[in-house]
């Protein structure tokens, strides 16, 4: 990059952004959501607050004959007290749809989390510049892939050339929902994130509502999946209904057949999968909650470890075994009547055979190979032949 580059500043606008469904003007630039504000306004949970502003999912796209890119970014950063420090979140650069790089904004506002003490800190950062050079010569779509672990503001795009929005995708839009897993937790980048690879390996455009630690069946999400265009939608449900031990068995079918009801006022005939939990091994038997291990965080490990009895089962709790086994029992009698609902057991994207060779590092998140090989798995069952095919239509 020349001293004399002659930058042209673009003012970012919700029409540059993909994957998010709203944006607000804060002091810093526009800071994208995957939660519309009424439904932020309906759980004050700091976790999905948290969770909803990480933008997993959500890219910059935008025409440009430009070689040169900076990207002013103000993140939010994450610091476990005890545990090892966490990297900075990636940015993954696409051109013409391949990846073409990535980079970090080192600087950015910092949440301290104490987990022993159940408290958390914020310290105030600055913006910092994010860089891409040597870009192709003509004309390009580019896209610039947000960490999706990291709530961040953009404050200033700025190229060597003009740029305008890219055109709308002639791709059909996949609304996903699900826990940490989807939202993409230890991927190894935004790209790598198993629903983004599933829907790059479907040729399908991928709005991801993957809320870390908040997939919990609540009415609110319901109303945004029921109120969001799509052509396909997904649901994964399972995980942190156990881990949070939210509610019990009685309350666990009625409140699934209340979700898929919702969603169904807003998208009658749209090809509608459920998929259950991806094999855990510590909560297949064993019921919730689950807590981080207390004595690996003083060593610097961080991993989590089951608290509930499986005695516990026969009053209710839930296990993930529970889960999948009513899940397929409620999506079989609903497709009696909706033949565009579907059932995806998890175990076929993550399964008793990959324990051995990919175990969860921290018993619960997969690492970032696992994260490729259930997006693949996922698109091989979906997509093509599979529920999600072409001829899937949507309504």
């Amino acid at each position: 990059m020349s001293p004399e580059t002659r930058w042209t500043t673009t003012p970012i606008t919700a029409g540059l952004l993909r994957g998010a469904l709203e944006t607000e003007r804060t002091e810093h630039g526009l800071l994208p959501h995957r939660l519309p504000a009424w439904a932020r306004a309906q759980c004050d949970d700091e976790q999905l607050a948290m969770a909803e502003s990480q933008p997993s999912g959500v890219r910059l796209a935008f025409r440009t004959r430009a070689t040169a890119v900076e990207l002013d970014t103000l993140p939010t950063k994450r610091q476990y007290v005890g545990a090892p420090p966490r990297p900075d979140g990636l940015y993954d650069l696409v051109v013409d749809g391949r990846p073409a790089g990535q980079g970090t904004v080192p600087a950015g506002h910092v949440l301290v989390i104490d987990m022993m003490a159940g408290t958390s800190e914020r310290r105030p950062g600055r913006p910092g510049t994010l860089r891409f050079t040597d870009l192709a010569e003509g004309a390009k779509d580019i896209e610039i892939w947000l960490p999706h672990n990291e709530t961040t503001e953009l404050v200033a795009l700025r190229t060597d050339a003009p740029v305008e929005p890219a055109g709308t995708p002639d791709r059909r839009v996949w609304v996903h929902h699900g826990s940490s897993i989807s939202h993409g937790s230890d991927a190894a980048g935004p790209t790598g994130i198993w629903p983004a690879v599933a829907a790059r390996a479907g040729g399908v455009e991928l709005v991801n509502l993957g809320l870390g630690g908040s997939a919990l069946l609540d009415p609110f999400v319901a109303r945004v999946l029921r109120d969001t265009p799509a052509d396909l939608i997904s649901i994964k449900i399972g995980i942190n209904l156990v881990n949070t031990d939210l509610m019990r068995l009685r309350a666990f079918g009625p409140a699934v057949h209340g979700f898929l009801d919702t969603v169904r006022e807003g998208h009658p005939r749209t090809p509608l999968m459920v998929v259950s939990p991806v094999l855990c091994p510590m909560h297949e038997d064993t019921p919730g909650p689950s807590a981080p291990d207390f004595r690996g965080l003083e060593q610097g490990v961080l991993r989590f470890v089951p608290m509930g009895d499986p005695a516990e089962v026969a009053g209710g709790k839930l296990t993930l075994r529970v889960i999948r086994e009513e899940l397929a029992r409620i999506v079989a009698q609903r497709a009696a009547d909706d033949p565009h609902l579907h059932y995806l057991d998890g175990r076929e994207l993550y399964g008793e055979g990959d324990v051995s060779e990919l175990p969860l590092p921290d018993q619960l998140h997969p690492d970032a190979a696992t994260h490729r090989l259930m997006g693949e798995r996922f698109a091989a069952a979906a997509f093509g032949e599979g529920a999600f095919g072409e001829g899937g239509g949507a309504g």
